[in-house]
């Protein structure tokens, strides 16, 4: 715990250090640094499907220093510092964990989602779906917006049924296009909204699923340029049957 203490202690030393001393951090202010925070938890995003620990390691420290540079930037106006942050979030923690430091009992994961959300509606909320951020990712964003509404109780019975509305929503949709309608777009909103619930219903994050398929299709692209290229190929000039051959090879690559 020492060793742990005397790291972030160090980081608070150097932080004070660059913010006095440092051109451009003297310069930073919250809404400057918002950008450079988005990017750097993408990185670890990054990392973490990626599953290289060390890039985990290093990236967990570029959002921490962000997360004391916004601190210090408060502490200079008396709004608050990293203390209070800190404590902010560990009488949270503890409020919304009466089954750990109470006497509710919560013995599944559903009982705890559904005393958290409980417990925030007391707390001043108005909804369960405030908590949601609205710059979220819509891919991301319609995810959460199903889990918070699943904490009380506001969901299918099974994932038969979900998927039974993923056909459903295939099939409005398919009547909208037939039909050359302006209501295309909305359909094809509710069968993305559908299959992020029916990947909530078998256990697959949605967004880490695209994601590992956007670096899929890179990686084999790539490969078709690539070897496209040293057969003396112009991709512009090839048809799809020939790219297609390479495509194959390279998901066998």
């Amino acid at each position: 715990m020492q060793n742990k203490l005397k790291a972030f202690e160090r980081l608070l030393i150097i932080m004070d250090e660059l913010r006095a001393e440092c051109p451009w951090d003297k310069k930073q202010t919250i809404e400057s640094l918002r950008h450079l925070t988005i990017e750097e938890t993408y990185e670890l995003a990054d990392a973490i499907l990626d599953g290289n620990m060390q890039d985990i390691k290093e990236e967990i420290g570029d959002v921490m220093l962000h997360l004391v540079f916004y601190a210090k930037i408060a502490s200079e106006t008396n709004e608050f510092d990293i203390a209070d942050a800190l404590n902010s979030v560990c009488d949270k923690l503890v409020e919304r964990h009466p089954h750990i430091y109470g006497d509710t009992i919560a013995e599944t994961e559903e009982e705890v989602k559904r005393n958290w959300e409980k417990i925030k509606l007391k707390s001043g909320k108005k909804s369960v779906l405030e908590g949601v951020p609205r710059s979220l990712p819509a891919l991301v964003k319609a995810a959460r917006i199903q889990e918070k509404a699943r904490g009380i109780g506001f969901d299918w019975d099974n994932k038969d049924q979900v998927w039974e509305k993923v056909i459903e929503e295939i099939e409005e949709l398919k009547v909208e296009i037939d039909g050359k309608t302006d209501k295309i777009e909305d359909e094809f909103g509710d069968v993305l909204f559908s299959l992020i619930n029916y990947a909530r219903f078998i256990g697959v994050n949605p967004e880490n699923a695209l994601e590992r398929t956007n670096k899929k299709f890179i990686k084999r692209f790539q490969y078709l340029e690539t070897e496209s290229k040293k057969d003396g190929k112009e991709l512009s000039e090839m048809s799809l049957e020939e790219m297609d051959m390479y495509w194959e090879k390279a998901k066998k690559t």
